[in-house]
């Protein structure tokens, strides 16, 4: 039977939060097309593997390597190409608020090397028709919901066609009903065959929404068993 390609690896690695350790011992495998999920309390160490993982924190100790890049021999000058390969989707957004939702996306497109503006457009036109959103195309980003803002973060991460998305409690900020169709838009992303790994706390999201789930406690890090609905 044909093997999936590895994506993230992890082997006994610490993952530091403000220069300490916060979990030890990390072996991790995901590959490609996996629904992963990081559950855990706040402090646990879940933002911190994330981070971890698009380079915003070195590795402490051990080895790993995402989407072909090697997280223990990772410098400074190779961050850049590292979250190229990512889409990274945050709880607060982070969209320029006073720019349209084209320019958001086009401001991306620009500082990861896509010359030529009708492609830029053609890209844009297309992440947004995969997320629904393209009738906000022209709208100042200030002026969407939170649900709304969401939907272009998410599209904004699928800019470059990232072989890992990382999201850190994309759905922390809206109320139960945005938060399915959030959780609805991942599923499909998934199936396009996008590896997707999503700190979370509503553990509703695990129960309707199933994938591999890892426990971040005390230290620890080790998978759990969720039940399905």
């Amino acid at each position: 039977m044909f093997e999936k390609k590895l994506i993230v690896s992890l082997r006994h690695a610490s993952i530091q939060q403000r220069g300490y350790p916060v979990l030890k011992n990390v072996n991790l495998d995901i590959r490609e097309g996996e629904m992963v999920y990081l559950i855990g309390k706040t402090g646990s160490g879940k933002t911190s593997l994330l981070k971890t993982l698009y380079g915003e924190i070195p590795l402490m100790d051990g080895v790993g390597m995402v989407a072909g890049i090697s997280l223990h021999k990772l410098k400074r000058k190779q961050i850049p190409e590292l979250r190229k390969r990512l889409g990274i989707i945050f709880q607060d957004f982070r969209l320029l608020l006073d720019r349209s939702v084209y320019d958001n996306l086009d401001f991306v497109l620009k500082a990861t090397g896509w010359k030529n503006k009708t492609d830029r457009k053609k890209r844009i036109e297309e992440v947004l028709e995969k997320t629904g959103m393209t009738h906000v195309m022209h709208k100042a980003a200030h002026a969407l919901s939170g649900g709304e803002q969401q939907k272009i973060a998410i599209a904004r991460a699928l800019l470059n066609d990232p072989k890992l998305i990382l999201a850190d409690e994309p759905t922390g900020n809206l109320d139960p009903d945005t938060r399915l169709e959030i959780m609805e838009l991942f599923k499909e992303i998934n199936k396009w065959k996008n590896t997707i790994v999503m700190a979370t706390h509503d553990y509703s999201t695990l129960l309707k929404y199933p994938g591999t789930t890892y426990m971040c406690q005390d230290g620890k890090f080790f998978e759990v068993e969720t039940e399905t609905t």
